[in-house]
């Protein structure tokens, strides 16, 4: 499906969805206790192939007709054998999470996915299981789906890097706490996306799990339950997406956008409002609430680490190119390692639109003053924050600006499409 968006304004209020990142962990949460409910889930495609590997481990999902609540039926720790290949999709948080369950269970579960996550790194996860004596193997010996996982582990120490993804980290502390020993994990060299971890650290503990930073990385002691406090547990709004409407706001929001649903959570991606502020942008915070305001602003480029913050590049780069003076955006070579080449991507994509762009391995710079965009087609890359950052880009791009495979909005936020014809901007699907 291809998306039109015309040069055009926004404004009125929006609802930030769900949080991807806190609605896997807390539906994989689920799975590992006796059963919660999960209020507020982010229903997509990426969230509901978690949801299918729950049930392929033997719980058990269902989700309201308003989709206002998952109420998951969990496999108690003790995960069973999958009787099918479980299919991951698109989602890289799903198979990196639901890879170490399978480590879990004594004989073996065969792991894939879409063209796209069967080119992702898993080998670091892979060889992490091995450590604890676990069968882990790529069918293709290449460290990328499919993937055969099994043997059972107890648990135990693994050396593991923290430079290729958080996730793996994730994976080992979830599966850690149920298996009979506990897991000690010493990361071989610096943690990237760090609040990733910060994240499934929050949700661990709101499910009554105790695992913790160390000075060599992270442990979890084993033989725990998880039981979330009345049975409940409540996702919160998610920066991430919510970073396309803070940013459509502060380029296109004559009359002001405010965004709801904003609590102060451990989600790094939290870092936009900053990020706005710094470049300029007229916009307010109020945290008790939840809701922040932004207006169409003159913006300046500035530097930006995206270390911690990979989802946010793309949002920072069409920032960069409607702003003046340069953005340059440092510490990005694992924002490569995406559902695509995301430096790339945005990098080629934004040239396409008359933007002045300079990509280096680890770096991006966006010169704003050198920029006069106009709309053409795009291509989607089949990467939902692709999509959206380019249909940003398209609010303040002198035409009409066409975005190729749009659908895949579906992997973290729906309904935005829908969401900015609300908000006054011409779209035409």
């Amino acid at each position: 499906m291809d998306i039109t968006i015309a040069e055009s304004t926004v404004e009125g209020t929006a609802q930030a969805p769900p949080s991807k990142s806190y609605t896997h962990r807390a539906v994989l949460a689920a799975g590992y206790a006796d059963g919660a409910v999960v209020h507020d889930p982010l229903v997509s495609a990426d969230t509901k192939a978690t949801m299918r590997a729950v049930e392929a481990y033997g719980g058990s999902v269902s989700l309201a007709e308003d989709e206002s609540t998952v109420e998951v039926t969990g496999f108690d720790g003790r995960p069973e054998t999958p009787a099918d290949v479980i299919d991951c999709a698109n989602s890289g948080t799903t198979m990196r999470l639901v890879t170490a369950t399978a480590a879990l269970q004594d004989d073996l579960a065969v792991l894939t996915g879409d063209e796209s996550l069967r080119s992702r790194p898993q080998g670091p996860l892979l060889d992490a299981i091995g450590q604890l004596n676990g069968d882990a193997e790529s069918t293709r010996r290449n460290g990328q789906a499919p993937l055969v996982v099994g043997g059972g582990i107890d648990g135990g120490a693994v050396e593991i890097p923290g430079d290729v993804s958080s996730q793996y980290i994730t994976a080992l502390l979830m599966a850690g706490a149920v298996s009979p020993d506990g897991i000690d994990i010493d990361l071989t060299t610096e943690l990237k996306s760090s609040p990733y971890v910060d994240i499934t650290l929050e949700v661990l503990d709101a499910f009554g799990v105790a695992a913790e930073k160390t000075d060599a990385g992270f442990t979890v002691d084993g033989g725990q339950t998880y039981v979330p406090d009345g049975g409940d547990y409540n996702v919160p709004g998610d920066f991430s997406s919510m970073s396309y409407l803070l940013a459509a706001g502060a380029l296109a929001a004559e009359d002001g956008l405010q965004v709801t649903s904003a609590f102060p959570s451990a989600q790094g991606d939290a870092a936009i409002v900053d990020i706005l502020d710094r470049m300029g942008a007229d916009l307010d915070w109020d945290e008790e609430h939840g809701e922040i305001t932004v207006s169409q602003s003159e913006l300046t480029g500035i530097e930006v680490g995206v270390e911690d913050t990979p989802d946010l590049l793309p949002t920072i780069a069409t920032l960069g190119a409607a702003a003046d003076g340069v953005t340059r955006i440092t510490d990005a070579e694992h924002v490569r390692y995406k559902e695509t080449d995301r430096v790339s991507a945005m990098a080629e994509e934004l040239t396409k639109m008359g933007a002045e762009v300079e990509e280096h391995q680890d770096e991006l710079f966006v010169y704003g003053a050198d920029s006069d965009l106009v709309g053409t087609t795009v291509e989607g890359r089949a990467d939902h924050r692709i999509i959206m950052s380019l249909a940003v880009a398209g609010l303040v791009a002198d035409g009409e600006t066409t975005v190729t495979g749009a659908e895949h909005v579906d992997v973290s936020f729906p309904d935005f499409f829908d969401v900015l014809d609300s908000l006054g901007a011409a779209v035409e699907q």
